[in-house]
């Protein structure tokens, strides 16, 4: 196997990266995806800083024995955590994912600004040194919100239990006069749809699954290569916590049959 048709790996302590995997499967069809659901430790937004760096050293050391040539962080909270150690271990392009506020700092109108994500995320230096470079002159309204992790973990992304969360995350920031929302965990992206009916269309949302693939492109053709195959690429995908439920989620939410295997990490 040559290096270009070498695997992107992509990890997540759940399914919520299959958010980022998306973006780079429509981006680069062409490229064949490794993805590892850590479902045993999720959600890593409720682990300590150390069992976040852990679990990220090796899971992204079973990516790497597979021949993996670029690695995706397709989680906020492991990459505030864990991506500068991974980056010194390992000779390979590593791409993160950050909550996306400077855009919505840019785009703001009202001044005010609203930050969901995981306790983690919201406590590390790293999402506090960049709230300080690129919000300084912004109000970010933060909340922490864990049961937006569960419900996607869960395969829930709709019904009554839904809109009750999103109702009690987002509502004080709808009242708080926000109209960004900046998306800042992978698995609020499958709720996107949800939020975005609950907030109507004065307020806007920040993703950054496309920013992320966008990155990726540019560092394996700086750094390594592209895959030229014109056929789509498969995606493998292994999970650390055996579960018939998870298994169904993850199809779900990729949107076609895969096979999921189960690893111990």
């Amino acid at each position: 196997m040559s290096y270009s048709s070498a695997p992107i790996g992509i990890f997540d302590s759940g399914v919520g990266g299959l958010s980022i995997a998306r973006a780079i499967r429509a981006l680069l069809p062409g490229e064949m995806i490794h993805y590892v659901a850590d479902q045993q430790y999720n959600p890593y937004g409720e682990q300590e800083k150390s069992t976040i760096e852990g679990r990220s050293m090796k899971v992204v050391e079973f990516l790497m024995e597979q021949g993996c040539k670029s690695i995706v962080v397709a989680c906020n909270t492991a990459t505030v955590n864990a991506v500068d150690r991974l980056r010194d271990r390992y000779d390979v392009p590593i791409v993160g994912v950050e909550p996306g506020i400077k855009p919505a700092a840019e785009r703001t109108r009202t001044g005010v600004v609203g930050v969901l994500a995981t306790r983690q995320t919201l406590a590390s230096q790293s999402y506090n040194g960049l709230k300080k470079r690129v919000a300084s002159d912004v109000c970010l309204l933060e909340r922490a919100c864990p049961d937006f992790v569960s419900l996607v973990e869960r395969g829930h992304l709709c019904g009554d239990d839904t809109r009750e969360a999103v109702e009690r995350y987002v509502g004080p920031l709808l009242d708080a006069g926000v109209d960004q929302i900046v998306l800042g965990c992978t698995h609020f992206s499958f709720l996107a749809p949800e939020i975005s009916k609950f907030c109507g269309d004065g307020v806007e949302m920040i993703d950054t699954a496309s920013p992320v693939a966008n990155e990726l492109l540019r560092r394996i053709n700086d750094d390594v290569a592209e895959n030229p195959a014109q056929m789509p690429g498969d995606l493998c995908c292994w999970r650390s916590k055996v579960s018939a439920l998870d298994d169904s989620v993850i199809r779900e939410l990729w949107g076609q049959e895969i096979s999921v295997e189960t690893i111990l990490l």
